[in-house]
C-alpha cells in the first residue's frame, strides 16, 4: 500500500489516529477570535467515526466567533517522546442543544470514568441548561509519529539533517 499523503483524511483510519481519537489526550481547537486574532482551546471532545465534536455552554465567546468564521484546525497529541500528532482541519458546523449535548456527557465519562463523568453531568443538567454542539467534519488530516512520519513530508535520513545548511 502506497503511504498515505498529509491531508489525506484516510489517515483517520491508521492505527495511530485511531488511538489518539479515543484516548484522555486534550484536543486543541484553532479559531479566529470575533476580534480577528487567533485562539487556541484545549477541550474534551467525542469523536463519532465522522465528526469530532466538541461541546460548549451557550453563551460562550468561541460560539459566535466559529460561528461567523466556521474554518478551524485541531489537534490532539500526547506530551511522551516521540510524540504522536494527529492534526485535523475542517469546517465547524453549530447546533444549539436544550439540555446537556449527549457528546458531553460521553466525552466527560471517557476522561474522567464513571464516577467523574456521573458527578460532572450532575452539576449542569438543570432545567434551562443550553448546549451548543460543535461538529467538525475533518477535509484535511495531518500525522506525525517521529517514527515513520515526520513534519513536511521528510524522510528519516531527511529528518535527521534537519538544521543543517
Amino acid at each position: 500500500m502506497t503511504e498515505l499523503a498529509q491531508g489525506d483524511v484516510r489517515l483517520l483510519e491508521t492505527e495511530t489516529a485511531q488511538r489518539l481519537l479515543v484516548s484522555r489526550e486534550m484536543a486543541r481547537i484553532a479559531y479566529v477570535a470575533a476580534d480577528g486574532t487567533p485562539r487556541v482551546m484545549p477541550v474534551m471532545f467525542h469523536w463519532n467515526g465522522i465528526e469530532l465534536i466538541v461541546s460548549s455552554f451557550a453563551g460562550a465567546r468561541k460560539i459566535d466567533a466559529i460561528r461567523a468564521r466556521p474554518d478551524v484546525a485541531v489537534t490532539i497529541d500526547t506530551t511522551v517522546h516521540p510524540p504522536e500528532i494527529l492534526l485535523i482541519r475542517g469546517r465547524a458546523t453549530i447546533t444549539e442543544v436544550d439540555g446537556v449535548a449527549p457528546e458531553f456527557v460521553l466525552a466527560n465519562y471517557r476522561y474522567g470514568g464513571d464516577e467523574f463523568g456521573a458527578g460532572r453531568i450532575a452539576e449542569v443538567d438543570h432545567p434551562g441548561t443550553r448546549m451548543a454542539r460543535i461538529a467538525i467534519r475533518p477535509s484535511w488530516v495531518g500525522l506525525l509519529d517521529f517514527k515513520s512520519r515526520f513534519p513536511g513530508g521528510r524522510t528519516v535520513g531527511e529528518f535527521s539533517l534537519r538544521g543543517r545548511g
